[in-house]
């Protein structure tokens, strides 16, 4: 949808106030995870942590669109640090590893159905095989050098969910292994599966809980 053109200073000046107000909108207060992670000081805390190792990642790794998506991942922990003096959460977050997940085993994901992937490898085709969730939101990544998974707010650890771009049609089957400020985010490995090439939101997206 949006240009990366980086020899264009307002090609960048209109995708940092499209694609932060798409992470700011998604990121953080997508579907009916605001209003459970909104006083919630450890998936604000998660939240920012990830944020911020996203950030120190790309100084330390710069490339040309590093100066971008530093730009945008700030604006958003502008907005995370806000809700959190709202909320009275006063941990000290630093850029690091993000929150590990509970040891509590998560439940066994179901074979999937014929036609769709096993949460390590993405499929095509259209969605339709579990409940619509997150109705209206964006999708965007955390950083996490793990397998395909995802964070969330709205759902418990354990949850399997399906993430469909529509704009390419492909799925990956996931499952809700860390909690966010979101209603649903994928790591890294996951994000790579569904996304478009330089693009680090998925706009059309469709998101179904499998169990």
């Amino acid at each position: 949808m949006y240009g990366w053109d980086v020899r264009s200073g307002r090609a960048r000046k209109v995708f940092i106030g499209v694609a932060a107000a798409a992470l700011l909108g998604g990121g953080l207060a997508v579907g009916t995870g605001l209003g459970n992670a909104g006083e919630n000081c450890d998936g604000l805390d998660t939240a920012l942590r990830n944020n911020l190792t996203f950030i120190a990642d790309q100084r330390a790794n710069p490339d040309a669109l590093s100066a971008d998506r530093i730009a945008n991942r700030q604006a958003v922990v502008d907005l995370i640090q806000q809700r959190r003096a709202a909320a009275g959460c006063t941990a000290d977050v630093q850029a690091g590893a993000p929150v590990a997940a509970p040891t509590t085993p998560a439940a066994p994901q179901p074979a999937p159905p014929s036609g769709t992937d096993s949460g390590a490898a993405p499929d095509t085709g259209a969605p339709g095989t579990g409940e619509v969730v997150c109705a209206g939101s964006t999708v965007t990544l955390f950083n996490e050098d793990a397998a395909p998974a995802a964070s969330s707010g709205t759902f418990p650890i354990g949850t399997v969910l399906k993430v469909t771009n529509l704009d390419n049609d492909r799925s990956i089957t996931v499952t809700v292994t860390s909690p966010s400020a979101s209603c649903v985010l994928l790591n890294d490995a996951a994000f790579e599966q569904v996304r478009e090439p330089g693009k680090f939101v998925i706009r059309r997206v469709v998101v179904e809980r499998i169990r």
